[in-house]
């Protein structure tokens, strides 16, 4: 059982790899997409058999109770993600907004990114995580630039320089790191293999893993979207294809806070070495109340949603920076939940737009008047992100927030607030594109509703009962996590 666990470790990264050579060269757009969702779909798979048999830690590639967590989703966004593409892609190319050129550059990107993000979390290596971050960057600044209009190429320069900033830093953090455990694990690969570095943590030199742990969270924060490292995230959700904001939001901002986390962790196992929450909780709700009070001024409806990311991806730092069985419990509840409702919120926007023929939400009235279905699949959307009941972000806000009471409770006193204030405001904004006398363009595109109201499902599920098992499941990475 263990050498097929090693084929699909190494076939999460192996399939979209190869799909990516090979969608560069097809320029049938119904081929290209249909390979790009059954490349997602496959990989995907691979990603569900690791949950039942793992490979034995190698040189390069490992897998634990924490990132399988993030690998499971990252693959389940993406091959739903991949489903919505094909339809928004198919539109964009009718329209000639895209060409056969540059559909075939998309999906090539696409895959790669999906091998970028696999290798990041899959890394057991600090150097090679780092690397496959930065790829995964670039593929999506490419991406984001690819309509090549003036704002669209903007905002993918944007993107390079402040991702490119972030990343250095995180370079730099991880040089230090490496300098600290270099002395007990001796020159060379050892001491940039995580499952060498978490045994020997409590050995290296705590000034060295603080002043690390400053620049990694700076750098990597800034791939998260964290304020005020965030300028980059709404202009690239804004210009880019819809679907890239869906994986931005759904993914690419987990994959850097997973490394936080593993990060996190490493400073958790020496006694010496600074607590890494206070940064985290301050951060967090930074991010939270800035995002919140941001989303009354946005005009342009995924610009106003990128703004939500930040806040999301604010109470999710908050939480994992509070520690703890529940605060982790509820933070890793909260981003999988964020995951599956943003990304689902997006493939409504993408549809939105097309059919509209703007991103302008003062041109945007009457959606479940006008297009019902993904009118009512952006009220239940938004009903979730807003958080409220009975879908599953409500309940993962009350555990962060019961948690804050018990263990901070001046804390929870700013948590409640910026979560009020970015209610407030995502009420006021879906009354007025759902509602009322329709407004816009009555165009019609051919559009798949399963991955949206797959996705909102499975919110809605989450928000009703947990399974044991993935309760225990989250337990169990709550308890490594600290």
């Amino acid at each position: 059982m263990n050498d097929v666990a090693s084929v699909a470790i190494g076939a999460l990264l192996a399939v979209p790899a190869l799909s990516a050579c090979g969608l560069a060269l097809l320029s049938s757009y119904r081929l290209t997409s249909r390979i790009n969702v059954v490349s997602a779909g496959a990989t995907f798979a691979c990603a569900i058999w690791l949950l039942f048999d793992r490979p034995a830690p190698g040189q390069y590639l490992f897998v634990d109770d924490l990132n399988i967590v993030f690998v499971v989703l990252s693959t389940f966004v993406g091959f739903t993600t991949s489903a919505f593409s094909a339809s928004y892609i198919g539109h964009e190319i009718e329209t000639g907004k895209l060409t056969p050129a540059y559909m075939r550059f998309y999906h090539a990107m696409y895959q790669s990114l999906m091998f970028a993000m696999n290798l990041g979390l899959l890394a057991n290596n600090i150097g090679l995580m780092w690397v496959a971050i930065e790829l995964a960057t670039l593929t999506t600044v490419l991406m984001v630039g690819i309509y090549r209009t003036h704002e669209a190429l903007e905002a993918a320069w944007k993107y390079f320089i402040l991702g490119s900033v972030g990343i250095a830093l995180a370079l730099f953090g991880t040089i230090l790191v490496y300098m600290s455990a270099e002395p007990v694990l001796g020159q060379g690969y050892d001491a940039m293999v995580w499952t060498s570095l978490m045994r020997q943590a409590a050995d290296f030199s705590p000034r060295l893993l603080n002043v690390a742990f400053v620049f990694l969270m700076l750098g990597y924060g800034t791939k998260v979207g964290l304020a005020p490292m965030h300028a980059w995230l709404p202009d690239a959700h804004a210009e880019g294809p819809t679907p890239i904001s869906a994986v931005l939001s759904g993914l690419l901002l987990n994959v850097a806070l997973y490394a936080i986390l593993r990060f996190k962790m490493l400073l958790a196992a020496n006694a010496a070495a600074i607590a890494p929450g206070p940064l985290m909780v301050t951060l967090g709700l930074v991010s939270l109340i800035f995002a919140g009070f941001m989303l009354y001024r946005r005009d342009d409806i995924k610009r106003m949603f990128a703004y939500s990311s930040i806040e999301h991806m604010g109470i999710i730092t908050f939480a994992f920076g509070m520690g703890g069985p529940l605060a982790n419990f509820a933070g890793l509840l909260h981003m999988t939940m964020h995951s599956l409702t943003k990304s689902a919120i997006f493939f409504a926007v993408g549809h939105i737009a097309q059919v509209k023929g703007t991103q302008k939400i003062a041109d945007i009235r009457g959606l479940t008047e006008s297009h019902p279905m993904l009118g009512w699949g952006l009220v239940v959307g938004v009903m979730a992100i807003a958080g409220l009941p009975p879908l599953g972000i409500f309940m993962s806000e009350f555990l962060v927030v019961s948690s804050t009471f018990a263990r901070q409770p001046l804390l929870a006193i700013p948590l409640v607030f910026g979560l009020l204030v970015a209610f407030g405001a995502l009420l006021t904004r879906i009354t007025g594109l759902a509602f009322g006398e329709p407004a816009g363009g009555a165009g019609k595109v051919e559009a798949s509703f399963v991955p949206l109201f797959a996705h909102l499902s499975l919110v809605l599920a989450a928000g009703l009962y947990l399974p044991s098992h993935l309760v225990a499941w989250f337990q169990n990475v709550a308890r490594l996590l600290g």
